[in-house]
């Protein structure tokens, strides 16, 4: 495992249109801050992290655990067992096998979807996990991945990304390295052709060289294109919304949707970043509810309430009926009013300015500087103080 400390500079004028939140307990970006808005909890996520109970919704998926431990010193004062679930379900002829790990810290579902005729693979929205008390990386999801797809002896073609997260830091540069040393090629890291449009903005708030994003993804997929898992076909869908650039990829009767969807009792993700649009994200949501019934709707989050375990994925018949936010019988005016109220009460997501720093950047670290450290920028927010 590498760990990496990133020191913040004490001076740096606030971004435009970004807020920081200051509050220290974890309020996932899907989810509202004020506690008429919270999804039927009144626990923190942590403590729902810990007192979670198999539920039955649960047991039908076959999920098998891959655990490993690590510890949290710096932020809690013991050891704490995390455990990696990921399905082992059988698959039908020209269907994937898939492997959904889910990263408890940040709610976020990291993808393993392989081809069972090859054994080849990709992996999707990996995390690497970060500490934002001490501003410590490690690589403790990652090395799960890694672990998984030696295992199961699978040979990863790509890394996807679907867009560029605000939640989460992606570890796809890591595993890229990893990757390539263990397999002899390096597997390129793919997002959608929008990004450079991601990219260009934030590298300007963040002040960063141009050389340090431009560029850096290996394939920029466009709308509806087609590509290989193996045997498998694969396709790229445009799914704007939550972010312009973002995209879901289907695999077989599976859509891996990022942002678009979450768990029925959810909803939608929120449209209030630069790029977002309430319309936008209701016109994906009713292409992904217009698949057969049958197709399954893998999520890139999950922030379940209490009483009930994460949840990978649902039909699209069964999200059709149940989303709270985009069933059969909502119009778009009426969604299109409830999410941009919804996201007015909604704060920043927690690592909102460290993960677009290194998600523009595909993953990869800040260059060094005369120091020898590695920053990252934070905006300050004064609540109009001035001296």
């Amino acid at each position: 495992m590498k760990s990496l400390r990133t020191q913040i500079p004490s001076r740096w004028p606030a971004a435009t249109g970004l807020r920081l939140s200051s509050s220290t307990a974890f309020i996932p970006c899907g989810r509202n801050v004020s506690p008429q808005f919270q999804q039927g909890s009144r626990a923190t996520y942590a403590d729902q992290r810990l007192q979670k109970k198999q539920s039955p919704l649960n047991q039908s998926f076959s999920i098998s655990t891959y655990c490993t431990k690590y510890t949290t010193a710096n932020t809690y004062p013991r050891s704490v067992q995390q455990c990696a679930r990921y399905s082992t379900s059988a698959t039908t002829t020209k269907q994937p096998t898939i492997h959904n790990v889910f990263e408890s810290n940040t709610g976020t579902w990291q993808y393993i979807v392989a081809d069972p005729a090859t054994s080849k693979a990709v992996i999707i929205d990996p995390v690497l996990n970060y500490d934002p008390c001490t501003q410590t990386i490690t690589t403790t999801s990652a090395d799960a991945l890694l672990a998984l797809v030696k295992e199961k002896g699978y040979m990863i073609e790509r890394i996807l990304e679907t867009h560029a997260h605000a939640d989460h830091l992606t570890s796809s540069s890591y595993l890229q390295k990893q990757l390539t040393q263990s397999q002899g090629f390096k597997p390129p890291i793919g997002i959608g052709k929008r990004i450079e449009q991601v990219q260009k903005l934030f590298g300007q708030r963040y002040g960063l060289a141009k050389d340090e994003w431009l560029g850096v993804f290996d394939k920029l997929f466009d709308d509806d294109e087609t590509f290989s898992v193996g045997e498998l076909t694969a396709k790229a869908i445009h799914l704007p919304g939550h972010t312009p650039d973002h995209l879901g990829y289907q695999i077989g009767d599976n859509v891996f949707c990022g942002d678009t969807l979450f768990h029925a009792d959810i909803g939608t993700a929120r449209c209030d970043f630069p790029g977002g649009d309430a319309t936008h994200l209701f016109q994906s949501g009713r292409r992904l509810l217009g698949l057969d019934d049958h197709v399954k709707i893998w999520p890139g989050h999950d922030y379940p309430p209490e009483g009930r375990e994460p949840i990978p994925w649902m039909s699209v018949r069964d999200q059709r009926e149940q989303n709270k936010h985009l069933r059969g019988v909502v119009t778009e005016k009426e969604f299109v009013e409830m999410r941009t109220e919804r996201d007015r009460n909604l704060s920043a997501p927690r690592l909102l300015h460290q993960s677009l720093q290194i998600n523009i950047r595909a993953g990869r670290l800040p260059r060094k500087e005369e120091s020898g450290q590695r920053l990252l920028r934070l905006p300050l927010k004064l609540s109009g103080l001035d001296w």
